[in-house]
């Protein structure tokens, strides 16, 4: 047996695959823990056999602005989000291994304080990548921004790692789990392990009304995630009227938590919903000839693709731009404009990836990639092989 701490951020995205190898490892008879700034989102992830919850610091407060994109947007992220949240989680990070003492510490790619405490205190620590977005360097046309990071992510070495530490805490020198393959993420990489998603079963939104589904209509559900509904209104909307366009053989979901969207006549063809049960949705559209229109995160992309759904993405800003270019390199989707796009625009997008078959043989290709690369079990014998190591 052995113990393994999973040091995260509070974000959905990045809760959701670690659960799965969290379960595996579990069921398999080790002791697995968590460290998070929010408790009481692994607890509503991961269920009542998460085991132990330490909390560590809190989120960084306020919002970023809705309308930063691109370089400043990432710079953005770093200095109003990812390197305080390093700072804040640290002495929780630190208090969660003298008590649980765990043999491996799995820490999530955007999670710096995981990595940099088990450094400091000699333990060996996984990279849990959620998304695949940081092996393509995104930082590589911005020289000055890179440099400004290096400096930071020196001054954070200094303040909670080991001063004499040299491995980037993105990545981490004993073993990088990629929840992806290089049929969608691209060339493969050297010394990361593509284990493809981590897919499992959660927690399911109530009442979803399944009787409405029409089974002679495709179905195209539009999601923009946990993170955007700051920004997504004017979009929903868009995709609402390209919905109803196409009401003779196209039914529309369309999840709104922030409550956007008045209601209208016509909606009878376009269901609106705050949370909708993703995973089994996708499952009808598995069996159908449905579609998914989203903002490009990573965990709705490979959701969507592990059931061989092809995707309209929509990029807004952090990794969302890479991984959109992932699903049109791999002929899996069609991109368009975010903030610009217009009702032809998007309804050609839509009719393209629900009539042209190439986009459906490319997502069911990249199917059977995800499901041969073992998902939770593979990242779970990838850490025990860790563990082995280091005992």
């Amino acid at each position: 047996m052995s113990r393994f701490l999973f040091v995260v951020p509070p974000l959905v995205g990045h809760v959701n695959p670690a659960v799965g190898v969290a379960a595996e490892l579990t069921a398999r008879g080790h002791r697995v823990a968590w460290a998070c700034a929010d408790p009481e989102l692994v607890g509503r992830l991961a269920g009542p056999g998460a085991g132990a919850v330490f909390a560590c610091g809190g989120a960084p407060p306020g919002e970023r602005p809705a309308d930063l994109r691109g370089p400043q947007a990432l710079k953005f992220l770093w200095e109003w989000y990812l390197l305080p949240l390093a700072e804040a989680m640290a002495p929780g990070v630190r208090a969660a291994v003298e008590e649980f003492r765990p043999d491996v510490v799995v820490a999530d790619q955007q999670a710096f304080a995981g990595a940099l405490v088990a450094e400091r205190l000699g333990l060996p620590w996984a990279t849990s990548a959620t998304t695949s977005a940081e092996f393509t360097d995104p930082l590589a046309g911005l020289p000055k921004v890179g440099e400004w990071l290096d400096r930071r992510l020196a001054a954070l070495r200094s303040a909670i790692g080991d001063p004499a530490g040299v491995a980037d805490p993105r990545f981490s020198p004993h073993l990088v789990l990629a929840f992806s393959t290089p049929e969608l993420a691209g060339d493969a990489h050297e010394g990361v392990r593509w284990v493809g998603p981590s897919i499992t079963a959660r927690p399911s939104a109530a009442g979803f009304p399944w009787e409405w589904l029409d089974g002679g209509r495709a179905t195209v559900l539009v999601t923009l995630g946990t993170a955007n509904t700051d920004v997504g209104g004017r979009f929903l909307e868009v995709c609402r009227d390209v919905l109803l366009e196409r009401a003779d053989r196209v039914q529309g979901v369309i999840v709104d938590p922030g409550g956007t969207l008045e209601p209208r006549g016509g909606d009878k063809d376009v269901l609106i919903l705050p949370s909708i049960p993703q995973l089994a949705l996708l499952e009808r559209l598995e069996r159908g000839t449905g579609a998914v229109v989203c903002h490009a995160g990573h965990n709705s992309v490979c959701e969507a693709l592990w059931h061989g759904v092809p995707l309209v993405v929509a990029p807004i800003r952090d990794d969302q731009p890479v991984v959109a270019g992932q699903v049109t390199d791999a002929g899996a989707g069609v991109r368009v404009r975010f903030g610009r796009v217009t009702a032809r625009q998007l309804g050609a997008a839509v009719d393209s990836v629900l009539d042209e078959p190439g986009h459906r043989a490319a997502a069911d290709r990249i199917r059977t990639a995800f499901r041969a690369a073992g998902g939770s079990s593979a990242a779970a014998t990838h850490l025990e092989d860790l563990a082995r190591e280091f005992r």
